[in-house]
């Protein structure tokens, strides 16, 4: 990466400065400013200056200079919907639809334990980090009866990687003797799992501005939670000032079983539970009409958009035009590994362009620079982050990533963002979170990848040796 180091002066105990310059600029700013030659400069964890053309002289005090030509700068990716956990689960049941999906692996999940949790965190961290994301959700919600401390075990890894996280601790407390979908010994009681989504609040959750760390509450689904355990963590998730997540709408397997169970659709049923508003966002949200679409608009409500899985799992091609037409926030997921096992969020930039053109669909369905709104500003409204994050703009954090395109690759797109969104995965030269480089020419800095790989390699080994023994 060429770069320049300049002497430190009389202002040497000042916070440095990362200036990033000769690089094309997409700041994802509320009116998609542009610059096909800019500037961004860093200063401690916030952006400082945005701009065309080379940083503004003067003094600067300690400074570290980077000449990104042949470069794009945009906000670092932001994953709104993931489940780390299943990085140790990755190729298994690659024939079925959600229902069976589950079914299939349900057994193998309420094996898992601690070390299992960090290592697969760890890797599903690690290879989201290398691919442009500063930002990611996990919405974990299986706790098998004697694991550990499985939401510490998250929020730990993601403190080693450095990269912003929102914790959506799950919960089911219905299990298959209950007409659910999960073994009963990988279910909790009502009491059990709204008191320890409570404590994980009290023990992780940041409200301050900047936080690297929030907790979310997020039971499971429809079809792995009772109703009770819906609106009493809707009324937790009010009384702790968090935000609230879920999975919606994502089969009509889903949609006959809410009816069949509730007597209503899954969106009226979200609304008669208290999970429609605009500290709620839900995953998936695949099978919605026109007034479930008017519902999410009125209320707020966000949508994680999962294109790649909700492909693998034959779910169906969620209405992202309409949604994003009605004024609904919408960003991307990854979703759990185990139905998307590429890991990382570049992939979801085509494939919500290319999936949302399928169908009857017209071409511009989705822009290049929707898609790329989507991955950045769109994550960062739906977490609720959008004065701190998701585009490069003077007082935000420092949450940014500059991608090389002038590799064979991408040096024949004349147009960065689409050189971005629709060529292949970019190289990132340097990932900052908070200010701080997390990836760097390609090479995550804060931990070791060989030592992640092992790890994962090894619990995943551990896991399926668990599963065979039941």
């Amino acid at each position: 990466m060429p770069e320049e180091n300049e002497p430190e002066t009389a202002a040497g105990a000042a916070e440095q400065r990362i200036v990033i310059e000769n690089c094309a600029v997409a700041t994802v700013d509320a009116h998609d400013t542009e610059y096909a030659t800019g500037h961004v400069v860093v200063r401690g964890n916030r952006i400082e200056a945005v701009g065309p053309g080379p940083a503004p002289g003067g003094p600067m005090g300690p400074v570290r200079r980077i000449d990104g030509t042949g470069h794009l700068v945009t906000p670092g990716l932001i994953n709104t919907h993931h489940h780390f956990y299943q990085w140790l689960t990755r190729g298994l049941a690659t024939e079925h639809h959600l229902f069976d999906w589950l079914v299939a692996l349900y057994p193998v999940w309420a094996r898992i334990d601690e070390p299992m949790v960090r290592a697969a965190a760890e890797g599903s961290l690690a290879t989201m980090a290398l691919g442009g994301v500063t930002t990611a959700a996990d919405h974990h919600y299986v706790h098998p009866r004697g694991a550990g401390d499985l939401t510490g075990a998250v929020v730990g890894a993601a403190r080693e990687l450095g990269v912003r996280l929102t914790l959506a601790r799950g919960s089911m407390d219905r299990g298959a003797s209950d007409g659910g979908l999960p073994p009963d010994f990988a279910v909790e009681s009502l009491d059990g799992a709204l008191t320890a989504t409570e404590e994980a609040i009290d023990r992780h959750h940041d409200p301050s501005p900047g936080a690297m760390t929030r907790i979310a509450v997020a039971p499971c689904s429809p079809f792995s939670v009772s109703a009770e355990l819906m609106r009493e963590g809707a009324a937790l998730a009010r009384r702790k000032g968090v935000r609230l997540h879920t999975h919606g709408s994502e089969t009509v397997e889903e949609e006959r079983f809410c009816h069949e169970r509730f007597g209503m659709g899954p969106t009226d049923y979200f609304a008669e539970t208290g999970w429609l508003g605009d500290d709620v966002w839900l995953a998936h949200c695949v099978h919605l009409n026109g007034a479930d679409i008017a519902a999410y608009a009125r209320t707020g409500t966000g949508v994680a958009h999962c294109p790649s899985s909700n492909a693998r799992l034959a779910a169906g091609i969620a209405p992202v035009p309409e949604l994003l037409a009605a004024g609904v926030p919408v960003g991307l997921g990854v979703d759990g590994t185990a139905s998307n096992e590429t890991g990382e969020l570049h992939t979801e930039l085509r494939n919500a362009l290319l999936v949302g053109r399928l169908g009857g669909r017209r071409a511009a369905a989705l822009t290049t620079r929707q898609a790329l709104r989507l991955g950045t500003y769109g994550g960062a409204r739906v977490l609720g982050r959008q004065a701190e994050t998701g585009s490069l703009e003077p007082g935000k954090l420092a949450d940014l990533v500059l991608w090389r395109l002038d590799t064979l690759a991408h040096a024949s797109i004349a147009d960065p963002v689409a050189a971005l969104v629709l060529g292949a995965p970019a190289p990132v030269t340097l990932s900052l979170v908070d200010g701080r480089p997390v990836v760097e020419d390609g090479r995550l800095v804060t931990v070791d990848e060989a030592a992640i790989a092992r790890a994962t390699r090894a619990e995943a080994g551990r896991l399926a040796v668990l599963a065979r023994a039941e």
